[in-house]
């Protein structure tokens, strides 16, 4: 929001300052500005017990963690975790977000293993394990620094 706002003001002082700003070319900075928004706007990713929600610009994708069915990671030029439900709805997370957010990985986890428990997940659980692995090292490294262990 801020980049986008800031880029509109910066290019409207420059127009301003030039003489140059009329009502077309303000249009297009604030289309410009909006298109900025859009494109950097970061989706929203919460969690329940039994669901993760992932919020974009336009809509919000839902899947039941408790009936996963597929989890995959979607390399490219931004790193994504791909899940799938039973029901038919798949989101794409940033792995980081979870990384970022133990308590949010927590939620995932659980539904994932009571899938696999169930039978459901067959495809990705070496996916979730090598995150999960990741997340508590980050959370064992940050213990050993704040107690002056490292």
């Amino acid at each position: 929001m801020y980049c986008a706002s800031t880029l509109l003001g910066l290019i409207g002082l420059v127009d301003i300052a030039n003489g140059t700003l009329t009502a077309v070319r303000g249009l297009l900075w604030l289309t410009l500005a909006l298109l900025l928004y859009a494109v950097l706007y970061p989706p929203l990713v919460t969690a329940g017990p039994g669901w993760l929600a992932v919020r974009g610009l336009w809509r919000t994708r839902q899947v039941a963690t408790d009936l996963l069915v597929a989890a995959r990671h979607s390399d490219g030029v931004q790193p994504r975790l791909v899940l799938r439900d039973a029901l038919g709805n798949r989101v794409e997370v940033d792995p980081k977000v979870l990384t970022g957010n133990p308590l949010l990985w927590h939620r995932l986890d659980t539904g994932a293993r009571h899938a696999r428990a169930s039978g459901l997940l067959r495809t990705g659980t070496g996916v979730l394990q090598r995150i999960g692995e990741r997340i508590d090292a980050e959370e064992g490294r940050g213990v050993f620094e704040a107690s002056d262990l490292s």
